[in-house]
């Protein structure tokens, strides 16, 4: 049986008794307000509240950050979407997106869309929450991810090596029957997305390269690493900027599943991936130290 046509529905609510069309519009409210705000025809304000923008690139831990706004950050999490609006006012709205600000990107919001928000941050519209990682981390998770999306018929695929690998030598075996094709996706090659035709994705020195732009920008920078150590320390960051009213002594907060600086182990197990490591460029060597870590150690 095919569902029924739009006019069809129409219909159907209009020979309803008032009462009736009352109960289904208010079971019906918040998929339309949430619709509304998504379309940028009801955009909430409350007290001071500017809109907040999570921003990270592709695989620095993005949907951990989601997760623990939309369980701990109260009332105001009902305004999280997982998509990038601009406005020319302040909002109570919270925007999560992946964002490059140089290069355009495959999967990610394009420069002119981040300029326009760091527009509104410094008019005082909004704020901007940038979430980074080990980029070498960040490498293999976006490598993972993305040939499982090319390789799903719905291009869905996996989110990230523990969806993927039960351990480290799952990965690394993999890892060495594909090293070419990684090399591939690492200097940013169009011929890896050959099956899903459309823009590329960085390369590894756009990516650190963008890490680095990132940084000099006026926003809350907060280290996916440090999570791991102290997630309330690392969130109460947010709730700050934020200026949500919280009560931080109740929280009780998960730490990521992922472990940082896993690219180590690889980087130990797999005589290739090491080789990869000591032959990047000395100015993307560079900008790895720049924006806080080493290529050999965990600080």
């Amino acid at each position: 049986m095919t569902a029924p046509s739009i006019s069809q529905r129409l219909a159907r609510f209009a020979r309803k008794r008032l009462p009736e069309k009352l109960r289904a519009v208010q079971a019906r409210w918040p998929r339309y307000r949430s619709h509304l705000e998504d379309w940028g025809w009801r955009v909430p304000h409350h007290g001071n509240d500017r809109t907040a923008y999570i921003v990270g690139l592709f695989g620095t831990g993005r949907w951990y950050i989601n997760e623990l706004i939309a369980q701990s950050i109260g009332e105001r999490a009902k305004y999280l979407r997982d998509t990038v609006r601009l406005h020319e006012r302040p909002t109570s709205m919270i925007y999560t997106c992946h964002a490059t600000l140089k290069y355009p990107s495959r999967g990610q919001a394009l420069p002119a869309v981040t300029s326009g928000v760091f527009e509104a941050v410094r008019q005082r519209f909004a704020d901007v929450i940038f979430i980074y990682r080990h980029p070498l981390d960040s490498l293999l998770t976006n490598w993972v991810c993305w040939r499982s999306r090319l390789q799903d018929s719905k291009g869905r695929g996996v989110g990230g090596v523990l969806q993927a690998y039960k351990n480290t030598d799952e990965l690394c075996a993999d890892l060495e029957r594909n090293f070419s094709e990684f090399k591939a996706f690492a200097e940013g090659d169009p011929d890896f997305f050959a099956l899903a035709p459309g823009p590329r994705f960085l390369s590894f020195q756009e990516f650190v390269e963008e890490t680095e732009l990132y940084l000099q920008c006026p926003a809350l920078t907060l280290r996916f690493e440090d999570f791991a150590i102290d997630p309330l320390r690392e969130f109460s960051k947010i709730v700050e900027v934020m200026s949500v009213d919280l009560d931080l002594s109740r929280l009780q907060l998960s730490p990521p599943r992922a472990r940082p600086y896993g690219y180590l182990a690889v980087k130990d197990k797999l005589p290739q991936f090491s080789d990869f490591i000591s032959g990047l460029d000395l100015e993307t060597k560079g900008r790895i130290e720049r924006i806080g870590y080493t290529l050999d150690r965990v600080e």
